[in-house]
């Protein structure tokens, strides 16, 4: 990143505002933790939810992703800089699909959801590689959620 993300959006653009995750995509250091620390209250706050009404949620929160990721990264002139941190979000949303809310599940979530986000087996490095733009953001973070939850399944079930 030759530029910091401060200079490259605006905060009060509301597309921007949740591209960056809130905000926490501005951190300096290590951006796509903190996003997937943003979506942790998010998290908490929509676990009461009947799981047909989340999942469609979650289904709205990565179609919008698609375009919001996608103008955010259009905007910057960058594609997927690191402060663009919905990804992340969702990502973190679909790992605690259908999971019982605890401290326990919570930090084996992120830290799973984190371990594909930042590793990438294939077909996550895949998919990284071979789509571009907003779709191109949100798919890898997308797939590393379900293979989280996968591992969330079989632990916590």
């Amino acid at each position: 990143m030759s530029q910091k993300a401060s200079e490259l959006f605006n905060i009060f653009n509301p597309i921007h505002f949740l591209a960056l995750g809130f905000g926490s995509g501005l951190a300096p250091k290590a951006p796509g933790t903190f996003g997937t620390l943003a979506a942790v209250p998010l998290v908490i706050l929509v676990s009461p939810i009947e799981n047909i009404y989340l999942a469609l949620i979650i289904f709205l929160m990565s179609i919008s992703g698609v375009y919001i990721c996608g103008k955010a990264a259009a905007d910057s002139g960058m594609h997927d800089h690191g402060a663009i941190v919905w990804d992340e979000i969702v990502g973190l949303l679909i790992t605690m699909f259908m999971m019982p809310i605890s401290w326990q599940s919570i930090v084996t979530g992120f830290v799973l959801f984190r371990f594909f986000d930042i590793l990438k087996p294939w077909p996550i490095s895949y998919l990284d590689k071979n789509c571009h733009g907003g779709f191109g953001i949100m798919i890898d973070d997308i797939v590393a959620g379900l293979a989280a939850w996968l591992c969330m399944w079989i632990i916590f079930n």
